[in-house]
């Protein structure tokens, strides 16, 4: 049976504690069944309707003052299909527990973000990716879909199935109906071999095109301040697995990139004038090291410290220029930025509002300590990405309009014609969809 809560008791907030909504009533369906009734009855009393995940957007996307849908009971792996390599399940499961019973099946996502706190739906639904030569996104993985549209009714779709709906849907950003099942592509599961090391933010830019196409996944962080990188390679290995060591993983992951990294953040954010200093340090903490492991160990790590963050994909050709744009931004501001930025790379696919949709991608992403001033860092790194056609993450901190994206969108119309089909009455709209998709 489904909960509903309603009262002032329902203040949402969202991980970052940026965005807070306090929704007329939330409801937990138990069913796909409960779900249409919640949006039935939502329509009946005038109200909008969104459903929430684990709040890690940073955006308002899931924000509603009407009815909020939690999906924590609609979890679980509903089939396996081994034959066609295709796993189903709930809308609501965290992307940790697929992970995790996945692996237990002897399968794997080919490719995954390096969080895994969000649920499938809210993941896939804002563009969540990790870094890939040749595969990307976690939304690219996805064969089919069922939906719950305004009418309350549940829609299918996959590439033969209202493929008009597949190729938006994917990326939906919560605007065409609510997800409650979906059907990704999996494989056998494999090794990774981890290589992280240290370069110089020279190097890496002088030979990103080779970095980028000799391993199957390049991601690297530059510390502002410094110039200095910790880069890191994946590459699919025949073994044997040789997974981190559980001391030296926990005083790099857990002591250096969690609780060390905390206390400097509050350092930082009490001294900014500190920050440069303590970069240079931190840019020399972690040392190379090489690891073999199944994916989601090697793909994913725990991220504890808080913070903001805004993301854009620029055109691949046009990262170094964006990175040198970005360092020299920085170099003459009296900034004090404390986060690494993070740099990843996607190929081109097929998804209407993909950030890498029609073309190659390479991501940056900026991150401020939480509780720190970062309105003129991202200011100012917006103008230099939007400079370069870049297309934000819909799910992080962003100041663009629907006017915007219908210029870097070749597509975006076909999604909103699709919208005025789907949802004419706006109920699952919220002022997030009115800014970026227009009323």
């Amino acid at each position: 049976m489904s909960t509903t809560v309603s009262g002032k008791s329902g203040t949402w907030r969202n991980w970052a504690g940026n965005v807070t909504a306090r929704p007329v009533r939330q409801v937990t369906p138990a069913s796909v069944e409960e779900l249409s009734a919640a949006v039935r009855k939502a329509a009946e009393d005038g109200l909008t309707v969104k459903a929430v995940g684990t709040g890690h957007s940073f955006t308002a996307a899931a924000a509603t003052d009407g009815v909020s849908i939690r999906p924590q009971l609609l979890t679980g792996i509903r089939r396996i299909d081994r034959e066609a390599g295709t796993v189903t399940v709930e809308a609501g499961t965290p992307l940790k527990r697929l992970n995790a019973a996945l692996a237990r099946e002897g399968l794997s996502l080919t490719n995954m973000g390096d969080i895994m706190e969000q649920t499938v739906s809210g993941a896939t639904s804002t563009g969540t990716h990790g870094t890939g030569r040749d595969s990307a996104s976690i939304a690219a993985q996805i064969k089919g879909l069922e939906l719950v549209t305004a009418d309350g009714s549940v829609l299918t779709c996959s590439e033969r199935e209202n493929p008009d709906v597949f190729a938006s849907a994917r990326i939906g950003i919560g605007a065409l109906g609510i997800i409650t099942a979906i059907t990704f592509a999996v494989e056998p599961i494999f090794l990774l071999t981890a290589r992280e090391e240290p370069m110089p933010f020279e190097k890496v830019l002088a030979e990103f095109d080779e970095l980028c196409s000799e391993n199957e996944h390049f991601e690297f962080y530059w510390f502002p301040h410094t110039g200095s990188t910790n880069t890191k390679r994946n590459n699919r290995s025949a073994g044997p697995e040789r997974p981190v060591g559980q001391l030296s993983g926990w005083f790099e992951d857990e002591f250096l990139s969690n609780g060390v990294f905390q206390v400097v953040n509050w350092v930082g954010r009490a001294v900014p004038a500190t920050i440069p200093a303590i970069a240079q340090i931190s840019s020399r903490a972690l040392s190379a090291r090489t690891y073999t492991d199944i994916p989601y160990k090697v793909f994913t790590s725990p991220r504890r410290v808080r913070f903001v963050e805004m993301e854009y994909a620029v055109p691949r050709e046009a990262l170094v220029d964006t990175l040198r744009e970005l360092k020299a931004m920085v170099d003459r501001s009296d900034l004090r930025v404390s986060f690494p930025v993070e740099v990843r790379t996607a190929p081109a696919d097929d998804i209407t509002l993909s950030t890498a949709g029609g073309r190659d991608s390479a991501y940056v992403a900026v991150h401020m300590f939480r509780g720190t001033p970062y309105q003129a860092y991202f200011t100012a790194a917006e103008r230099i990405f939007t400079a370069h056609a870049g297309r934000p993450h819909w799910g992080k901190v962003h100041t663009r309009d629907a006017e915007y994206f219908a210029e870097v969108y070749p597509r975006f119309g076909e999604f909103t014609a699709l919208r005025d089909r789907l949802d004419p009455d706006r109920r699952f709209g919220n002022a997030y969809l009115r800014r970026v998709l227009g009323s």
